[in-house]
């Protein structure tokens, strides 16, 4: 059965380990196709998404081999151009693979890249700073065609700071001849993954974590061995759990550093939050205060995959709380799942949502549409009164190990069924 059982109201006490980052290991495993060798990627997060991305690279002729949370990468011969199926369509994360191969084989033929439904997320980004290096695109009805004839570095400016086509500007441009100067460039965490992988690996990038990336391409490439760093987003999942139902848990190897703005806000309803070497210690009590207005931002802001972990845990707050969606105008449709189980949540101008405090949620069946929208009706449930069934649990599964045995060391009844 593709759903989750929770019994929740009780609060939450113990030690759980974060999991490596998803958001650091897609692109990281992309990037592995830039090298005619072979990489070893550690505490790499076994999830759907990854698991669908070490098809595609198989599909085109890398050999792929995994042991626990390792993943040994040999990309020594790609064999084929043409990228389709579900493990396209079904990952967003696929369209890293667009750069990644027209730095290494100069073409690709790919599906239009799918995920969850959180909005438009256009790839014509993607495509407008691919072309300034050079790469002729024909978009068709259900794919579209990439070759660079001679991929050359330039200056590309991005009307907006998008993680993937920064990662996409990155791994084309390590493979190009020159000097590519990327402005505006994402600054996420993730993103300084990428960059410290692909120097390990030998390319030469400066202005790491800064909005202003310069990628002197053509750099032989040598096999590496990289350890991802722990999931920021995953942590914050279970210190929002923690907050909406009270408790004292442990998060071990949370990434506290990357984690700053979403400390701040549980900090904000009232959480209790000590910071060291190996994690971070979550104190909570019931009673919660409210947000008067967060906002969703590129990094160091607020995360837009945060949104839908903390909007839960305002729904029982003692006020209320405004939150503004300002990256994916689709963000909110957790909302009416959240209304079932008892939550006061009006909808104003599309991208904002005022929630009035009620004094609990109930147990009820709701369902996941997309990934952190199904992380956060599972922390409905944990907070809510009796029991909670969450549907189309393998929207979870794409970003998360194994959300029930991580809440299960915290104390929780839940378990798939």
């Amino acid at each position: 059965m593709d759903t989750i059982h929770i019994r929740g109201g009780n609060a939450l006490f113990g030690e759980t380990r974060i999991q490596g980052s998803k958001n650091a290991a897609l692109p990281v495993l992309a990037a592995a196709l830039l090298i005619e060798d072979t990489c070893v990627i550690d505490n790499c997060p076994r999830i759907s998404d990854v698991h669908h991305m070490l098809m595609l690279l198989e599909g085109i002729g890398c050999k792929i081999s995994r042991k626990n949370r390792s993943v040994t990468i040999d990309a020594g011969r790609v064999s084929d151009d043409i990228m389709s199926g579900e493990n396209v369509t079904g990952m967003r994360s696929s369209i890293t693979l667009l750069g990644a191969m027209l730095g290494r084989v100069g073409e690709i033929t790919m599906a239009y890249p799918g995920g969850c439904v959180i909005g438009v997320r256009p790839i014509d980004l993607h495509i407008s700073a691919l072309r300034k290096m050079g790469v002729e695109i024909e978009e068709k009805e259900n794919c579209f065609a990439a070759k660079a004839r001679k991929l050359e570095g330039t200056v590309i400016r991005l009307p907006f700071p998008s993680v993937g086509v920064t990662e996409n500007v990155i791994l084309a441009a390590v493979g190009a001849k020159g000097i590519t100067v990327l402005q505006n460039a994402a600054r996420e965490p993730e993103i300084v993954t990428l960059c410290e992988f692909l120097r390990k690996a030998g390319a030469v990038i400066e202005g790491i974590g800064g909005s202003v990336l310069i990628i002197q391409g053509g750099h032989p490439l040598h096999g590496v061995r990289f350890q991802i760093p722990a999931d920021r987003i995953v942590a914050g999942t279970y210190l929002m759990a923690a907050v909406g139902v009270g408790g004292h848990v442990f998060l071990k190897d949370a990434p506290s550093a990357q984690m700053q703005s979403t400390i701040k806000a549980a900090e904000q309803i009232g959480a209790e939050i000590a910071v060291s070497e190996d994690g971070l210690s979550v104190l909570s009590e019931k009673r919660k205060n409210p947000i008067a207005y967060l906002r969703t931002e590129v990094y160091p802001g607020f995360p837009t995959d945060m949104q839908s972990l903390i909007m839960p845990v305002l729904t029982t707050a003692e006020g209320i709380s405004v939150i503004e969606e300002t990256v994916f105008e689709d963000r909110l449709r957790i909302v009416e799942e959240l209304k079932k189980m008892g939550a006061c949540i009006e909808i104003q101008k599309k991208c904002q949502a005022v929630i009035v405090g009620a004094e609990s949620l109930h147990g009820c069946e709701v369902s996941a549409r997309e990934l952190r929208g199904g992380a956060g009706l599972v922390i409905a449930g944990c907070m809510a009164q009796g029991e909670t069934l969450v549907k189309n649990r393998h929207f979870i599964e794409r970003g998360y190990e194994d959300i029930c045995r991580d809440l299960q060391n915290l104390g929780v009844t839940i378990y798939t069924g």
